[in-house]
């Protein structure tokens, strides 16, 4: 990995970020916060993002390249466009990492350290950290959203899939149990 020292808050940088779908609504004096806690990470073909089970702090949106999700060494899902999000879940539950993710090809994020959040000290430094903080959440509550409306459609699909799969004769026979004959009973004295 090749990593860049923490961004600096400047109009270039800033205008950089609007350009993620994810952060161009956003207002500026929170993109220079956000700027002011981020780095540019770049990985090479299969390197290592993040481990399955560790507790670091980093948040990435992916600026160029792929990355492969995988859960236990099952592949779960691939990302290759601009700016989404990976690494919200252990930010968002405080608990480890939930699947390793590697760089597929050359790989650019954006990787922000959301602990550094916890450095500001002063009251207007503990009003920017609490800002900081409504702009992650707001930014995971979106994608989060997306991700899942995207979740659903696939189980749906996955559902209609399994039913081509019986025809009327090969679908499963639910065989009479007593609870199933006692229901049976109470629905005849109707």
């Amino acid at each position: 990995m090749i990593e860049s020292k923490y961004l600096k808050e400047n109009i270039e940088n800033i205008q950089r970020l609007m350009s993620i779908q994810a952060l161009k609504h956003f207002e500026t004096r929170n993109l220079g916060k956000l700027l002011r806690l981020s780095k540019i990470r770049q990985y090479e073909d299969g390197e290592q993002i993040i481990q399955e089970g560790d507790m670091d702090p980093w948040l990435y949106f992916l600026l160029s390249g792929k990355i492969r999700i995988t859960k236990e060494g099952e592949e779960i899902g691939v990302l290759s466009r601009k700016g989404e999000i990976f690494g919200e879940m252990r930010i968002i539950d405080d608990q480890s990492r939930s699947a390793s993710v590697h760089a597929v090809g050359q790989t650019v994020c954006l990787a922000v350290d959301t602990s550094a959040g916890n450095r500001l000290t002063t009251s207007d430094e503990k009003e920017a950290r609490l800002d900081f903080l409504l702009l992650l959440y707001r930014i995971f509550a979106e994608y989060i959203t997306v991700r899942l409306r995207l979740t659903n459609e696939e189980l749906v699909k996955a559902k209609r899939d399994a039913k081509k799969g019986f025809t009327s004769t090969e679908a499963p026979v639910e065989e009479d149990s007593p609870k199933t004959n006692d229901h049976k009973r109470h629905i005849e004295k109707f």
